[in-house]
């Protein structure tokens, strides 16, 4: 065990757990103020009963996001100071904007939200939950703007005096390609998340018997859902396409870790659907479909692919000079390779489901309700977001080895001096303990909630009678228009 080892797996342990809850809340933010924007326009009480039973989801995920985000940024200062130093002056804008724009946004909105459901018109009250979907939104606009500077450095200047990053254009780093290419694949894939969890969570709902008598709101919950995640998880193909177009030009030695190729590829390039990879053999054994790779990597039945021996031995020229202490440039391929396999499956398997489940939840033949094995295959693969998330960040984190800022800082020199191997150990155990705890409640009201079912929200009188109101003006409307 190392200082450098124990740092990286805390950040990864604390990043992969914070995760897990950015894309859901962001999900399910939006599919609520779906459903509840569905509740203005239409005034059917089950939309109303939708936004609010859901929203408890939301705000369970919220919670933990926090917290959880929280400690991520204390392991900039305890683990990684010679980072923070080092990127002090590019990193604090985004994050000092964030916080203090994007965050008291949503957390201002998300409380109005919460605690006004009776004190505002329904359709002034659906604005806020809109606005606290922006401030996320925004919030990972900056968040990943720190991140693709990491990725692909722009807007910057090397200080001479401290060997520091200094800033010299914020609008280059804002528009930093890298930015705008990650930024449609997380925001999908958040909205993916979150709406097919909804659409797992209402098919655990129908299975339970002791909840026969709200069939028709978990059937429109899933419907509603359902509609979300068929279109987000389209989105998600078209932007990690736009993506990987970006990697190709900026990291090809992280490309080619994904698609296990060593040596140079030929014209047209064949795609390794699975394979077996030999990291210190350097060789990939598997099953190969004849010039696919050119056609996903470059839209055309032509073209070749640097294999990561080409690529190493590029990189030692460019680098050698200002980092003799590294002796090669290959990056985790297995982990790579697979992570990616990963990923994409799970965007293709939730557009697969969502879509069936709409099949068999049509007004004209609802076969879904009624199918136990269905409704159990929907509800265990509400976890499929997450595995590809998880891959998701694998790729881009562990595709840049050995650089923590590409081509300026490695992971090694941007840890801090002063950790030492037993506080890191003591902290990881506690981190660790600490994420079990929180992932169990978060788990445990969740599942509580839906046990409860839509009848834990239907206790405010004064709810009832603005759904009662609602709904009557609405029939006096369709009156006077017939």
């Amino acid at each position: 065990m190392s200082v450098l080892g124990l740092s990286r797996f805390q950040f990864a342990m604390t990043t992969i757990f914070h995760f897990f809850y950015v894309p859901l809340s962001i999900g399910l933010a939006f599919t609520v103020a779906v459903m509840e924007t569905l509740y203005v326009v239409k005034r059917k009480p089950v939309y109303l009963r939708m936004a609010k039973f859901w929203g408890k989801i939301f705000l369970l995920s919220f919670a933990v996001g926090i917290v959880t985000g929280i400690i991520q940024e204390f392991q900039f200062g305890m683990n990684w100071s010679e980072y923070s130093r080092f990127m002090g002056d590019i990193f604090g804008a985004p994050l000092a904007i964030e916080a203090l724009l994007a965050f008291f946004m949503e957390s201002t909105f998300v409380g109005v939200w919460m605690f006004t459901w009776n004190r505002f018109k329904p359709g002034v009250h659906v604005i806020f939950i809109w606005l606290t979907w922006l401030g996320s939104t925004i919030s990972a606009v900056w968040i990943l703007a720190a991140n693709s500077f990491m990725q692909h450095p722009v807007g910057f200047k090397i200080d001479p005096k401290d060997g520091h990053a200094k800033m010299t254009d914020f609008w280059a780093v804002i528009g930093n390609s890298q930015l705008w290419k990650a930024f449609p694949h997380v925001i999908s894939g958040a909205l993916m998340t979150g709406s097919f969890v909804i659409v797992g969570m209402a098919a655990f709902g129908l299975l339970n018997k002791k909840q026969a008598n709200n069939r028709e709101f978990y059937v429109s919950s899933l419907r509603v859902a359902a509609v979300i995640a068929v279109v987000s998880a389209v989105l998600v193909i078209v932007a990690g396409d736009l993506q990987t177009q970006q990697i190709i030009s900026d990291q090809p030695m992280k490309f080619a870790a994904t698609e296990g190729i060593y040596n140079d590829t030929k014209d047209p390039a064949p795609w390794t659907v699975i394979a077996l990879i030999n990291e210190q053999a350097k060789t990939t054994k598997g099953i190969e479909i004849p010039a696919m790779l050119s056609l996903l990597a470059y839209h055309s039945i032509h073209g070749s692919v640097k294999g990561m021996n080409t690529l190493n031995h590029e990189m030692l020229q460019q680098f050698g000079k200002a980092h003799p202490e590294i002796a090669n440039y290959f990056v985790p391929t297995n982990v790579l390779f697979w992570s990616f396999r990963f990923m994409a499956a799970v965007g293709f398997a939730v557009l697969i489901l969502a879509a069936l489940a709409l099949w068999f939840t049509r007004k004209s033949k609802n076969t879904l309700a009624d199918s136990c094995w269905k409704l159990w295959v929907l509800g265990v693969c509400l976890y499929l977001p997450f595995i590809g998330n998880t891959g998701g960040w694998l790729i881009t984190e562990l595709g840049r080895y050995p650089w923590l800022v590409y081509g300026l800082l490695t992971i090694a020199d941007g840890v801090s001096p002063t950790a030492t191997v037993p506080s890191l150990l003591f902290t990881n155990i506690v981190y660790f303990l600490l994420f079990l705890v929180l992932g169990g409640v978060m788990v445990f009201y969740s599942r509580r909630t839906l046990h409860q079912g839509p009848e834990s929200v239907d206790g405010d009188a004064e709810d009832e009678r603005v759904v009662v109101r609602a709904s009557a003006r609405h029939a006096e409307r369709k009156v006077a228009l017939a």
